[in-house]
């Protein structure tokens, strides 16, 4: 459903899952690796190292690491991007629950 702004251009809310809001049939797959890669890219960027020095430490070749630092992060799978955190020594949690209406079948939570 579409409203207008103060403008009077029309705009419609999005749902906070930029795949679902395209009407991708992975919509969720798919968001839930962009977090995991975001994630991945931030340490890594905290870290400040050189593509090689990434490639050796995440155990990957040098386009797939331009691939990571590009935000492409579809291109790897959920568990390749949970074993890229292990190897930056990050801890994963991952809690199962009954799914209430409405509600994204997966999420991502970030503690610091």
């Amino acid at each position: 459903m579409s409203d207008k702004d103060r403008t009077g251009t029309d705009y419609e809310e999005g749902s906070g899952n930029v795949f679902e809001d395209l009407r991708l049939d992975d919509a969720d797959e798919l968001f839930t690796r962009a977090q995991l890669g975001f994630k991945v890219y931030e340490i890594l960027k905290k870290r400040k190292l050189r593509q090689r020095e990434i490639g050796m430490l995440l155990g990957i070749a040098q386009p797939d690491v331009s691939h990571l630092m590009n935000g492409h992060f579809s291109r790897f799978t959920t568990d390749k991007l949970l074993g890229f955190l292990k190897r930056l020594e990050w801890k994963v949690a991952i809690r199962i629950s009954p799914r209430r209406e409405g509600e994204r079948y997966q999420t991502i939570d970030v503690v610091l």
